[in-house]
C-alpha cells in the first residue's frame, strides 16, 4: 500500500513537495523511521540482554518492538506533519 502511493504518486510529489516547503514526503518518513528504529532497537536489545541474560530472548523482544514501533513512528510523522502548529 505504501509503497504503491509511492510509485504512484512520484510523478506529482515534486511537484506538491515545491509548493510546500514545510512537508516531508511519505519516503522521507520512512527513512527516519528506520533509521530511529535501528538505533532504538539496539538499545531495547542491550537492555533486553541485560535483563534477561539470554541473547535469544533479547532478540525476539528486540525484533518485535522494531516492527510495531517502526509502524508507529510513520504514522506518527505523518499526522505531525499535517498540524501546522511550531512551523
Amino acid at each position: 500500500m505504501i509503497v504503491d502511493r509511492l510509485i504512484l504518486d512520484k510523478g506529482t510529489s515534486k511537484k506538491k513537495f515545491a509548493e510546500d516547503q514545510n512537508s516531508e514526503r511519505p519516503v522521507r518518513s520512512v527513512v527516519k523511521a528506520i533509521s530511529w528504529r535501528v538505533i532504538g532497537t539496539l538499545d531495547t536489545l542491550l537492555i533486553s540482554y541485560l535483563l534477561t541474560g539470554e541473547i535469544a530472548i533479547a532478540a525476539s523482544i528486540a525484533s518485535v518492538d522494531f516492527v510495531t514501533k517502526m509502524f508507529l513512528y510513520f504514522f506518527h510523522e505523518r499526522i505531525w506533519n499535517k498540524i501546522g502548529w511550531g512551523r
